[in-house]
């Protein structure tokens, strides 16, 4: 028996927008979401630019938006969007295609630089397993830092790695649509970059 595995990208493969921007929008409004990200524009720009990494310039946003928000709630707010919200963001030719490599024996796995806290209810919906960005949570609160590092390029292959023995997968399939998922795509005989659009 072949076995056989599947690493998705959530945001812009698995989804059409950026969950981020989606999930503050969906906690704190649109006005607040807009007004912070012009508040943050320098370090969006500095992030652009390269002169600050892309998990600096996360952690920043996260800070502002969700920084001593009492975990409980955030986590309940997360469950939420990912009943409510994240179906509507989904693919439907991801969906097939999760669901068509399942009906083949492929063990899924999402892999993601976002927070995994809003993922995991929906992973969970489609029989996925999980790795994604870990949220720093101290005295019950969301402090927005991140905890080792953002999930996101060559850590995509290192979390996938402390996880799984690629060598033990007579078939890896590997899905992505920006350069920071190329790093996961080198892992796989058969890679698609944005396949589902």
């Amino acid at each position: 028996m072949k076995k056989k595995i599947a690493f998705f990208d959530f945001d812009g493969t698995i989804t059409k927008k950026d969950t981020l921007l989606e999930f503050i929008k969906f906690n704190q409004g649109a006005l607040r979401l807009y007004f912070g990200f012009l508040l943050h524009s320098p370090w969006l720009v500095a992030y652009k630019l390269k002169i600050i990494s892309n998990q600096a310039a996360k952690e920043k946003v996260l800070e502002f938006f969700f920084g001593k928000m009492n975990f409980d709630l955030f986590q309940e707010r997360c469950n939420q969007f990912a009943v409510d919200i994240v179906p509507g963001l989904v693919r439907p030719k991801a969906l097939e295609e999760i669901k068509k490599l399942q009906n083949n024996g492929v063990s899924v796995v999402i892999v993601t630089s976002s927070p995994e806290n809003w993922i995991s209810n929906w992973a969970g919906m489609v029989q996925a397993k999980l790795i994604g960005t870990r949220l720093e949570i101290k005295e019950g609160r969301v402090t927005g830092k991140i905890i080792d590092k953002n999930c996101h390029g060559k850590e995509k292959v290192k979390r996938i790695q402390e996880e799984y023995d690629l060598s033990q997968y007579d078939e890896i399939y590997a899905y992505g649509d920006t350069a920071g998922d190329k790093p996961m795509l080198s892992l796989a005989n058969f890679p698609f970059m944005k396949p589902f659009r």
